[in-house]
């Protein structure tokens, strides 16, 4: 009874928290509101209309619901970056930025499902992913393995922050023996994810684009330069408008991650690039697609040659120390690298592999504005449920927030 009364004390302080603030946190939260909901509005006109709505086709059956999916399982994953030197290492300079990358994480996971639910028609057809109801095929099925790590992951990102903070709000210490474990495991699950939904484009023998032993890798080492690239804007927008403090040298560690991520991930597209164009075959046509164009059909060029010149330019800018040691420098860094690699990850992973089509037909993806206007409101929504969720947690660990006996 007592943790229930704490637990109902802990919403009701966080909801007092999160409906009060400055004129600007008000004025940003009323922004995801409205995008939010212009999102719903055009996810309505997807019910209703279903997915002709969009820019996909039986041609191009994947595009910027599943590019984004892709992309954020990797956002979720670099969560790990912060756990394993916070708790498996015991590193304090990360202390204080891991639980800003754990809700990073549940909201990027969330956004994951979205994008899922949306690419899917809609929540109705969601019985078929349910063990014992729909046909789950396990575990014959990478889409299953799929279903279960990002379930499990997101699990475990809710409750070991979930247990520290219940702890703290209490004015009690956590317990290592406790969250320590689910931590640890944490850690390993964070790699699985990200190999899992590598595996799934990976396993399609028939779309050679993918079909790649190195696509697994790559994943592992542009989500470890994306995700800590965006921690590192966030933490950078928290301190400077909240009172919870990151030390400079936390952030200088992060964006080391940043660097040596970036430099294998520009390592292994070269190392594609050699494969693909050295000495081309018939499968090698989806890369010619993406980066020359394939029979006067261009829409990807512009795409991905800005991803790449942002690539190269962001990871030179983040390798020279005295760049990298100059915040805004790496703040912008950050930034090119973040929006890179979503580009790079998204159209340039998932439309080139249906191009050219099993009889040489191209068909090109261009995302239509019902797609856009449902992107962007998940985004929101992801934007919106972190700042929930870092607002209450920094609330507990500046103290603002604490249980009132009564």
């Amino acid at each position: 009874m007592r943790r229930l009364k704490v637990f109902g004390s802990l919403v009701r302080d966080s909801l007092d928290t999160i409906t009060h603030g400055s004129k600007r946190y008000h004025l940003w939260m009323a922004f995801l509101t409205i995008v939010m909901l212009a999102g719903m509005y055009c996810y309505s006109i997807q019910l209703e209309h279903g997915l002709s709505v969009t820019g996909m086709t039986d041609r191009v059956s994947w595009g910027l619901y599943i590019s984004n999916f892709t992309f954020l399982v990797g956002v979720a994953a670099a969560a790990v970056m912060l756990v394993m030197p916070t708790y498996v290492l015991k590193d304090i300079d990360f202390k204080q930025a891991v639980l800003i990358g754990e809700g990073l994480a549940v909201a990027a996971l969330i956004m994951c499902l979205a994008f899922v639910i949306a690419d899917m028609g809609g929540p109705s057809v969601l019985w078929h992913m349910l063990p014992g109801i729909g046909v789950f095929n396990f575990p014959n099925s990478m889409l299953t393995w799929d279903v279960l790590v990002l379930n499990g992951y997101l699990f475990l990102n809710i409750t070991i922050p979930f247990y520290i903070l219940f702890r703290h709000y209490q004015g009690k210490k956590s317990k290592k023996s406790v969250y320590v474990p689910g931590a640890i495991l944490s850690v390993f699950w964070a790699v699985g994810i990200h190999l899992v939904t590598a595996f799934l484009y990976q396993g399609l023998q028939a779309r050679p684009f993918w079909n790649n032993a190195l696509l697994g890798p790559r994943f592992l080492a542009s989500a470890f330069a994306a995700g800590p690239a965006l921690i590192i804007l966030v933490l950078a927008i928290i301190r400077t408008y909240t009172a919870f403090k990151i030390e400079d040298k936390t952030l200088k560690k992060i964006a080391m991650v940043v660097t040596v991520a970036a430099q294998i991930n520009l390592i292994m597209l070269v190392s594609e690039l050699f494969k693909e164009f050295y000495a081309p075959t018939h499968h090698s046509e989806s890369a010619y697609y993406l980066f020359f164009g394939l029979k006067g059909k261009t829409a990807l060029l512009p795409w991905i040659w800005t991803a790449i010149t942002m690539n190269v330019v962001a990871t030179v800018m983040l390798t020279f120390h005295k760049l990298r040691n100059n915040f805004r420098v790496l703040f912008f860094a950050c930034f090119m690298l973040f929006v890179a690699i979503w580009i790079e990850k998204g159209f340039g992973l998932i439309v080139p592999g249906f191009i050219p089509g099993p009889y040489g037909k191209i068909a090109e993806y261009t995302p239509t504005g019902i797609e856009i206007g449902v992107t962007l409101g998940i985004w929101a929504l992801g934007a919106f449920i972190f700042t929930i969720l870092a607002r209450t947690a920094i609330g507990i660990e500046t103290g603002k927030l604490r249980y009132k006996k009564k």
